[in-house]
């Protein structure tokens, strides 16, 4: 297989997601822990839904539902939500942000084309936080994007970004990407590349697809690490409700295990 280096364009402006809405037991403590620690604005109040965003654009919206109950163990849903920051030193300004406050990680990685920390919200939804390397040294071999999950040294990291920490988000933090759990990878793929057009930019074993639009290294991703063989999520329960893109859809729709898009 070759190797070769992705072309010139900034793959960063080709955003895919343009939202993301969540059920939430407690939807006051949520909505503070992505204000405190993601840094995002509130956007606007209406009845049981808080929009929190950056820079007046709406990226997140909360459902309060204090009687829904969590989503049972192994089901289908969210794996994670990826904020994506403008650059390398937005990201080890807003670790340093956040270790001043003590939060606790639940992982950091270079994955060649990125480097991302892991953490969970207050309810378990899964949140990365990462910054792109530059496109032009990301690498393809056999018509996929290389990617790979390597020790990130977060010390360096921090120490690479001088400066006073911010208070909130920088101008341009958009949702890069969204994981979701499935109960078949094969399946998934098939449904994604069918239904939202989206190509297959690399594959992790039979466990995880990754799918994107323009040569991005991926805007939506599907594992099956913790639901191989799940059915569809039961309704009603915590977590994703749906993930909003800004692509034309016809009409909103569901995957097999009940992951369900709309265009915003």
């Amino acid at each position: 297989m070759t190797t070769e280096t992705l072309g010139q364009r900034d793959t960063r402006t080709d955003t895919l997601i343009a939202g993301l809405t969540l059920r939430v037991g407690d939807a006051e403590r949520v909505a503070r822990f992505y204000r405190e620690v993601i840094g995002l604005d509130d956007i606007a109040r209406d009845g049981t839904e808080t929009a929190l965003g950056v820079g007046g654009r709406r990226l997140l919206t909360l459902i309060a539902d204090p009687a829904a109950p969590p989503a049972p163990r192994g089901s289908a849903g969210l794996f994670h939500t990826a904020f994506l920051l403008p650059s390398r030193r937005d990201l080890g300004l807003w670790l340093r942000a956040i270790a001043e406050k003590g939060v606790a990680l639940e992982g950091a990685s270079d994955h060649l084309v990125s480097e991302a920390i892991y953490l969970s919200d207050p309810e378990g939804n899964g949140i990365e936080v990462y910054a792109d390397r530059a496109p032009e040294t990301w690498q393809r071999q056999g018509g996929q994007v290389v990617m790979a999950t390597e020790p990130l040294d977060l010390r360096a990291l921090a120490e690479a970004s001088p400066g006073p920490v911010p208070a909130t988000a920088p101008a341009g933090t958009v949702i890069g990407h969204v994981h979701l759990r499935v109960g078949n990878v094969a399946e998934a793929e098939r449904f994604w590349t069918g239904v939202a057009g989206l190509e297959v930019s690399a594959h992790y074993a039979d466990a995880a697809v990754f799918l994107a639009r323009n040569g991005y290294h991926h805007h939506l991703a599907a594992n099956a690490w913790g639901s191989r063989g799940a059915g569809r999520r039961p309704e009603g329960v915590r977590g994703l409700v749906e993930v909003a893109f800004d692509a034309a859809l016809e009409g909103p729709v569901t995957d097999p295990w009940g992951n369900r898009v709309v265009e915003r």
